[in-house]
């Protein structure tokens, strides 16, 4: 059976990074829209070398022109975005390259949308309040095709994790809110715990 795949996102200090890596997460994420998980290329850079090039790092950006995506994505040296607006075909068409991988996120209301509509390499469902940490129906029947590259996202902690993963069968999951001990502050034992959960789910 093929690994979960584990994104770690909102991070902005060495000690999370660290933990995340050291935890096994495949993915860190990085804000660079409004948030108070927010982080400038300045920082994402130097955060983003402290992480080995199997884990990949991802930058998150909402509505924002896909100039300033591209620009900031190369200062701070990430391997992949996250478009987590409005943004449709001609965004990602735009921001196409090789070696960068692409993310889709959107919010679950009724109907799924199916991977790879936008050209994307991996779609993340969130909740239908993108970034409240608020779970939602997981078993929702026909959430997503078998076999397709898919994020589950939306109120996830260690202590659902695994629940959500049995329901949702998601080839991977995203966790921020659920791993911090006030909103923005990430907690390290949280991180661990998320990835362990999450990898015994399986």
């Amino acid at each position: 059976m093929e690994k979960l795949f584990v994104k770690v996102c909102g991070l902005r200090l060495e000690r999370d990074v660290d933990t995340a890596v050291e935890a096994g997460a495949d993915a860190i994420g990085f804000v660079f829209a409004e948030s108070p998980r927010r982080v400038d290329a300045e920082a994402a850079a130097r955060l983003a070398r402290r992480v080995p090039e199997n884990v990949l790092t991802v930058g998150v950006f909402r509505d924002q022109p896909a100039d300033e995506v591209r620009r900031l994505a190369d200062l701070a040296g990430v391997r992949g975005i996250q478009l987590h607006g409005s943004e449709g075909p001609d965004h990602y068409a735009a921001l196409r390259r090789d070696g960068l991988t692409l993310i889709r996120a959107t919010s679950y209301r009724e109907g799924s949308p199916r991977h790879g509509g936008f050209g994307e390499d991996l779609l993340l469902l969130d909740a239908p309040v993108p970034g409240s940490g608020s779970t939602w129906d997981w078993t929702v029947k026909g959430l997503t095709e078998p076999g397709e590259r898919w994020l589950l996202a939306g109120g996830l902690s260690p202590r659902n994790v695994r629940e959500a993963v049995r329901s949702a069968r998601p080839w991977g999951v995203d966790v921020s809110s659920g791993v911090e001990s006030s909103r923005g502050v990430k907690d390290p034992a949280l991180i661990t715990a998320f990835v362990e959960a999450a990898r015994s789910a399986r």
